[in-house]
């Protein structure tokens, strides 16, 4: 195991204890003023699709944010978790069209578009445990954002990347292994940070 390897699980164990602490009434607060500054982004009132996912546990609520930019008319594409931990996507359809996994996700029961949809999407919000002033993003380390971001790569696309985080998750320094891509942006409830990936 590498050293930025050990470190990044260590920093993800102290952000996840960290998550824990958060009441209810603070994640449901923190959720409604991320829908709102996400939403009100130029990127994202300009973007015909946008690639999302369905939060869950104490990560950054997405619910209200997925159904203001559905009812504003965005096409919103939801990651479906595949056998090998790599994404399909199918069309975000409303609460009523999504159902939890026996992994414990909630995915939408649409048609499946394949795993390179998300290339169509001129956002790609990425769900994440932290990201330093390079825009480096931690994730949970399970790698299947990673093979998106290396899909978009190799296709040639450049949609804004944006992770949504806790104010206590923009950190000095993430450790970068070399399959890292930095973000465009962070979204907390209390701000914007852009990056120049």
């Amino acid at each position: 195991m590498s050293d930025d390897h050990g470190t990044k699980a260590a920093l993800r164990t102290e952000l996840l204890r960290v998550r824990r602490g958060l009441t209810p009434q603070e994640r449901a607060t923190a959720a409604r003023s991320l829908a709102d500054r996400v939403a009100d982004l130029p990127e994202v009132r300009a973007a015909g699709t946008v690639a999302a996912y369905v939060s869950m546990g104490t990560e950054p609520g997405t619910r209200d944010l997925i159904d203001a930019l559905r009812a504003a008319g965005t096409r919103v594409l939801l990651p479906v978790l595949m056998a090998d931990n790599d994404l399909d996507w199918a069309e975000y359809e409303g609460s009523p069209a999504l159902e939890r996994t026996d992994r414990g996700l909630f995915e939408p029961t649409g048609a499946r578009l394949g795993p390179d949809a998300v290339t169509r999407a001129r956002v790609v919000l990425l769900p994440g445990l932290a990201v330093d002033g390079r825009g480096l993003r931690l994730g949970r380390g399970g790698g299947s954002y990673d093979r998106v971001l290396a899909r978009l790569e190799r296709a040639g696309e450049r949609p804004s990347l944006m992770v949504l985080l806790y104010a206590n998750e923009v950190v000095a320094r993430v450790p970068r292994e070399p399959h890292d891509h930095p973000v465009h942006l962070a979204v907390t409830p209390e701000g914007i940070h852009r990056f120049t990936p």
